[in-house]
């Protein structure tokens, strides 16, 4: 068989294992002729189309057929193939996201903004719309501060979920069906339908994907009778429309729908594989639902000039969520409380970003404009026992219940921004930009209807960037960048005063190249992150209240790197690795949580991927692939002293080594695949906040097959 092996799944800082099967056949090319080219991959980070070497911020760009082989499913995946990605979890769908050690919970906006195409999916730091993996082209992660091109939210980094478009002259889809068995749970079923058609050849194209999950559950609540209660009941679907009228003008409309709902909604799990309910272990929570809509409108306009384009997007989200904590032994909460929340959530967001730009041989440039206006409610039904002697386990404290708490949030936003490159020499440029934001947030809190009163307040930041590449081969940049990124401020309940916006600031240095059969990334950062929030519990009257305050400065530096090598056709070794020093060095004479010296949260030190992929022909008319990808993350911590005792800190996951495997064939119009994800079944704690009884685990080992049918 003849092929041509395409590096689709690269890095601007390090060499992604996720290279190694990503290849395109041609009819055409030498089986010898096989390499890999970084050279090739477009990306569109900077919001207009460039080779992945030419731009000057670290990337990891991985093709949907990748994702697909690398099992990654949700963004709880991809953080275990991409080195530096963390995240927290509270059940199913909903994540908080961090990047190169800004990990802070704390705050009210996200320090890591989300994409889909045009879309962003970051309503607020808990409300970050986590898509499932369906029919995409690629997924784009983009590390370091993106202030200038992405506005708030994505001080930390941005994650791209790019999917594929319409295909204007040629019927094509995808049937596939996947059933797996979850060791120690129940059996999974995976469904996926996708169909593409010109209804106007060449003019005007619609493309629908479907994809269904239900099953796959492990953890049990044997107090209330439920087993592998977390399997997920899924939909999720989306239409798209691409109508392109003359050459000049295109139109592309979106919708995207999800609605998810799970027995055991949390999340958290004991090491038995268990969930614990507090303070009554039998009761059965509300599920888990995890529904939103998207709507999406892009237009663009090519006036010769330069190029207009417009994205208006707007989102309707519901959430309900279970919850529940319990103190366990080092916690100063210890034997005092225990208690659990029925939450629902209700969030809208409304976006429009107007952009100008245009590339030339020398020179592209860019300027816009961002408006967005959101409004979020959270409303609980909550109970605790509570226990003012400390004696809740040997039968005293009170159970406090029916209880109500509302709050309100609204944000209205604008931005101005512009960005620009010139090439000084055929192999030196130079660019920089600027982005002005203006936000007016609103918040109102109340433990009783009625009792609150509305809170407002006016932020604004200007966030600028400067960068330079330079090529020292055809396929070999260096680059070197400065960066700002911002999050808002916000407010927290009487009696505790609002918190000030936090600013990062982070420096960059790297290179990226290939040979024929030999690609790299090298990249080197620090990253200093001023007025850093931080929550604390306290107890106001007898109720534990959180209060959220700037507490100081953090330092983070960092290196990343990797490889792919081909040493004969068809066989691709590939290695990448990220090491994050991160320390707090100026904290406030307030702060009771952390103290100088202390590491962020949820930031591993080391954590890298090694993978093996083999491309061959099983038969001449049917080429196959054997791949092995292993992961590694360091423990990562969680440190409040306000909350436990400084025996118990800190607080800390397991240490994360996970083996997959996959195996394919293609037969036909057939795509046939076996694989096994936690091949050693793996049962080790993901997060640290196992002092609230609030982590999560890895997944046990899976094995399953797979059938696609394509036309």
């Amino acid at each position: 068989m003849k092929r041509k092996y395409l590096w689709t799944s690269g890095s601007a800082i390090i060499a992604l294992m996720h290279a190694a099967s990503a290849h395109a056949q041609t009819a055409d090319t030498p089986a010898d002729d096989a390499e890999l080219v970084q050279s090739a991959i477009m990306v569109t980070a900077q919001k207009r189309e460039q080779r992945l070497i030419d731009v000057p911020m670290a990337i990891e760009s991985i093709s949907g057929d990748e994702l697909a082989k690398l099992g990654v499913a949700s963004v709880q995946d991809l953080s275990f193939s991409v080195p530096g990605l963390t995240m927290r979890e509270d059940g199913p769908g909903s994540y908080t996201i961090f990047i190169r050690g800004l990990a802070n919970q704390s705050g009210s906006g996200a320090l890591v903004g989300m994409y889909m195409d045009e879309a962003p999916l970051s309503l607020s730091g808990y409300d970050q719309l986590s898509p499932v993996a369906l029919d995409l082209e690629r997924v784009e992660v983009l590390k370091g501060p993106q202030g200038t091109l992405y506005g708030q939210g994505a001080a930390g980094g941005v994650i791209r979920y790019i999917t594929a478009d319409p295909v204007l002259d040629q019927v094509e889809g995808k049937v596939k069906g996947e059933l797996y068995t979850v060791s120690e749970g129940e059996i999974g079923q995976k469904g996926e339908f996708i169909f593409n058609t010109p209804i106007i050849e060449d003019k005007l194209a619609v493309r629908l994907a479907v994809g269904v999950e239900n099953g796959g559950g492990w953890i049990d609540q044997p107090e209330a009778g439920i087993e592998d209660g977390n399997g997920t009941e899924l939909l999720n679907a989306r239409g798209k429309i691409l109508w392109v009228p003359t050459e000049n003008f295109s139109a592309k409309a979106m919708v995207q729908i999800q609605r998810a709902e799970t027995e055991l909604g949390m999340g958290y799990e004991e090491a038995d594989r268990t969930v614990d309910v507090g303070p009554d272990r039998s009761k059965v929570m509300i599920p888990k639902k995890f529904d939103f809509n998207i709507y999406n409108l892009e237009l663009s306009y090519d006036f010769g000039f330069a190029e207009l384009a417009s994205s208006t997007t707007q989102i309707d989200h519901d959430h309900q969520y279970p919850f529940s904590y319990i103190a366990r032994e080092g916690n100063y909460s210890y034997g005092f409380v225990e208690g659990n929340d029925d939450r629902f959530v209700e969030a809208e967001q409304f976006s429009q970003e107007v952009r100008l730009s245009d590339a030339s041989d020398h020179y592209a440039w860019t300027v816009g404009a961002y408006y967005s206006d959101g409004e979020r409610s959270l409303t609980a039904d909550y109970e605790y026992a509570y226990a003012p002697g400390g004696d809740l386990y040997q039968g005293g404290g009170v159970l406090y219940d029916d209880l109500f708490y509302y709050s309100a949030s609204s944000s209205e936003s604008y931005s101005l921004f512009a960005d620009g490159s010139f090439d000084v020499t055929e192999k030196l440029t130079l660019g920089a930009g600027m982005r002005y934001f203006h936000d007016e947030q609103t918040s109102l809190i109340e433990y009783a209807p009625g009792t609150g009163t509305e809170l407002a307040d006016t932020f604004q930041s200007v966030d600028p960037r400067a960068y330079m590449t330079y090529q020292y081969d055809e396929d070999a940049t260096i680059y070197a960048s400065v960066g700002s990124g911002f999050r808002s401020g916000g407010f927290n309940s009487a009696p505790f005063d609002p918190y000030e916006p936090e600013n990062i600031l982070t420096y960059e240095i790297g290179t990226k190249g290939n040979t024929r059969n030999f690609q790299y990334d090298v990249a080197a950062f620090f990253t200093e992150y001023k007025d850093m929030v931080r929550r604390r519990l306290t107890e106001v009257n007898g109720a534990f209240l959180g209060e959220s305050s700037n507490i100081g400065k953090v330092e983070v530096k960092g290196i990343e790197a990797g490889l792919a090598y081909q040493p004969m056709s068809g066989l691709t070794l590939s290695a990448n690795a990220s090491y994050l020093d991160s320390e707090i060095v100026e904290t406030a004479d307030t702060d009771q949580v952390n103290q100088v010296g202390d590491p962020t949260d949820y930031t591993p030190e080391l954590s890298y991927t090694l993978g093996v992929n083999y491309d061959f022909d099983l038969t001449p008319d049917n080429p196959a692939f054997v791949r092995v990808d292993f992961n590694h993350r360091d423990k990562v911590t969680y440190i409040d002293r306000s909350s436990f005792v400084a025996s118990a800190l800190p607080q800390s996951s397991d240490a994360l080594n996970l083996l997959n495997a996959r195996a394919g064939v293609v037969v036909g119009n057939f795509d046939l695949e076996i694989f096994a994800t936690n091949l050693t079944d793996e049962n080790k704690s993901i997060d640290p906040y196992q002092g609230w009884a609030n982590a999560n685990r890895t997944r046990p080992r899976v094995v399953g097959v797979s059938a696609a049918y394509n036309f």
